[in-house]
């Protein structure tokens, strides 16, 4: 039998990790945390708690691993997380290191599903139906409310069809949502990002079943006056952090919304606070924030949004991909790299820099 190895899992906050790593061989020595400790503003506590484990098995973005904490864990040798995709992790620090990061592979793809349909593009149209029809709102109105009175407020629903979407971001899950979008409800999609062409974008249609021209390429500027709806899909990295600030902001229609469920830091977090409290826009629907998790004197829970003319806004605890089929797929490929650690083999799904 090999030497045990000391690993730890983090932030299983549903306490899934049991089911997939209660029956692995007895040489992996496994801790399971069920919450997260940040590394800002006090690194220690977090070093504190993974200094003894060789081995670290993070779940998406929720704990984040900058170079200043894996230098500071003598023992780490490997870091697992779940997708092949973890902007919290300093690959680069880790594998100067020698330390190797590996994900897993996202759930099969179900037969006679439509081109670029995941769990992250259903929770996107869930964020925008939501926020554009207040179901949180009225939710809320009819559950707290001891009278059997039918209350209405405003803003009054916005009806979808034949509005403009314009999205900043057309990739994989950009082009799902704008798919889903036109089909679905005729609306008309625009499209933006620094390096967008129409030339692409009409080959992106194609390949996504709908007709040359479907997405229609336009200027930052322009997609920010012009959308009624604008739905961020880019992938965070140093070019794109702040990608819209307070002057894309201000371009924006007094009835249109913004929805975010790529990466917080994205949208400049108090350029975008500004413009809600002052109830500049319609609204907003998140499932990304700067800070994971949000905390307890953040802005965005202790606001009375919707109210004394602020904008109206819908939150999510970063779900977009914490669907069942999702989280099924990332914990079988996390226990079959512990099996594959446990036997001394190499791991699968490296992540490079």
């Amino acid at each position: 039998m090999y030497a045990s190895i000391k690993i730890a899992v983090l932030d299983d906050y549903n306490n899934l990790s049991p089911e997939y790593t209660s029956n692995l061989p007895s040489n992996l020595d496994i801790t399971v945390y069920n919450d997260t400790i940040l590394p800002v503003p006090d690194p220690q506590p977090l070093i504190d708690r993974l200094k003894p484990y060789e081995i670290l098995v993070t779940m998406r973005e929720r704990t984040p691993l900058p170079a200043k904490i894996i230098d500071s864990l003598p023992n780490l040798k490997l870091i697992l997380t779940t997708g092949l995709r973890n902007r919290g992790i300093d690959i680069a620090a880790a594998k100067k290191r020698g330390i190797q990061v590996a994900g897993t592979p996202g759930p099969k793809t179900p037969p006679g599903l439509p081109p670029n349909f995941t769990a992250t593009t259903q929770h996107t149209i869930a964020l925008i139906l939501s926020l554009v029809s207040n179901i949180p709102r009225d939710h809320t109105i009819i559950s707290s409310n001891p009278t059997p009175e039918w209350i209405h407020y405003l803003p009054l629903n916005t009806f979808l069809g034949g509005l403009t979407l314009g999205i900043l971001g057309l990739g994989k899950l950009g082009i799902g949502t704008a798919r889903i979008a036109s089909l679905a409800f005729g609306m008309k999609i625009i499209a933006w990002s620094p390096n967008l062409n129409q030339e692409r974008a009409d080959q992106s249609a194609i390949e996504a079943n709908l007709p040359k021209g479907t997405f229609k390429v336009v200027s930052k500027e322009d997609l920010f006056k012009i959308s009624d709806v604008i739905s961020l899909h880019i992938v965070l990295s140093e070019s794109t952090k702040d990608i819209v600030k307070k002057n894309d902001l201000d371009l924006m229609k007094s009835n249109s919304f913004i929805v975010n469920t790529s990466r917080g830091p994205l949208i400049n977090e108090n350029d975008l606070l500004s413009i809600l409290e002052k109830g500049k826009i319609r609204g907003a629907a998140l499932d990304v924030f700067d800070i994971e998790p949000l905390p307890a004197d953040s802005k965005w829970r202790t606001t009375d949004w919707g109210k004394n003319g602020k904008s109206q806004v819908v939150l999510t605890p970063h779900t977009g991909y914490s669907y069942e089929d999702s989280l099924k797929a990332m914990w079988e490929g996390t226990k079959e790299n512990l099996e594959r650690i446990a036997q001394g083999n190499a791991v699968k799904w490296v992540i490079e820099p």
